[in-house]
């Protein structure tokens, strides 16, 4: 049941950007996007010329958005406008310029039409492009004339992807004429365009890194020196200290000896004086 819903609610967003894309016509329409908001449908509309499409006081949106509640049974549909920046990269509003010009001048020119639009889109930066006018033209048989230039996709998820397709067709007075246009923009990234990055910076980078690892542990090993040298220093004074203090020590009892000495010599000859007298 909840893949029913999201199919139906596929399949009418594709109806609303038909019926928007039919009533907008030579509008320089390019394509529209519906997103569901709270407040109800948001919809954006990209086309070349935005002021057509709102008309004197906004009359054109007015209106589309009547419509669009009526058909669809929208409840708030909300419409907004973007211009699309450059026109000769989108593939449905070259396709529309050419649909022009055959109606208006004949499918006599569709030479010229088809090498003009090539160039201007080659012109504006794009990689690749291919038109196909296909019907009666210029004679009364059908034919088919392929134009194209640069380098196109034709296989793979980019052709899909990356590459912009347009289908139109224009009513002239032989007949129905179709065309096809496919453009690659320069904004599509192909798996065979690797670019090489150069490791000369990234090898400078890590030389300098070294030096500076280099000079670092030699500043450590020098202060490691410096500080055992001032640990050796130390020893040696407190060293030096205690040999002194040794010294004192033994000095000081030989000198009470010696003088202890003196004195009972001097007792001694006291005591002769005084026998003798």
């Amino acid at each position: 049941m909840i893949e029913r819903k999201f199919v139906l609610q596929k399949i009418k967003e594709h109806e609303i950007e038909e019926y928007i894309s039919d009533s907008l016509s030579n509008v320089g329409h390019s394509h529209t996007k519906m997103v569901k908001t709270p407040l109800g449908e948001k919809i954006t509309i990209y086309a070349s010329r935005p002021g057509l499409i709102v008309g004197r006081r906004g009359q054109n949106i007015k209106q589309l958005t009547k419509n669009l509640k009526k058909k669809f049974n929208l409840e708030n549909p909300q419409i907004e406008i973007n211009e699309v920046e450059n026109l000769s990269l989108d593939a449905n509003i070259v396709a529309e310029r050419i649909v022009d010009f055959l109606e208006r001048f004949g499918s006599q020119r569709f030479k010229s039409i088809g090498h003009k639009m090539m160039g201007e889109v080659m012109g504006s930066g794009a990689l690749g492009i291919e038109i196909i006018i296909s019907g009666k033209v210029p004679s009364s048989r059908a034919k088919s004339w392929r134009f194209y230039s640069g380098y196109l996709k034709k296989c793979g998820d980019i052709s899909i992807t990356g590459v912009d397709t347009a289908d139109v067709q224009a009513k002239l007075k032989k007949g129905v004429v179709g065309v096809k246009i496919k453009i690659m923009p320069p904004t599509t990234k192909l798996p065979d365009n690797i670019e090489l990055i150069e490791e000369k910076e990234e090898i400078v980078e890590e030389v300098k890194e070294g030096e500076e690892e280099v000079e670092a542990k030699e500043d450590i090993k020098k202060s490691d020196k410096k500080e055992a040298e001032g640990e050796e220093e130390v020893k040696k004074k407190e060293a030096k200290k205690k040999a002194k203090e040794e010294k004192v020590k033994t000095e000081k009892p030989k000198e009470k000896e010696g003088k202890d000495k003196k004195a009972e010599e001097k007792e001694e000859e006291k005591k002769r004086k005084r026998n003798e007298e």
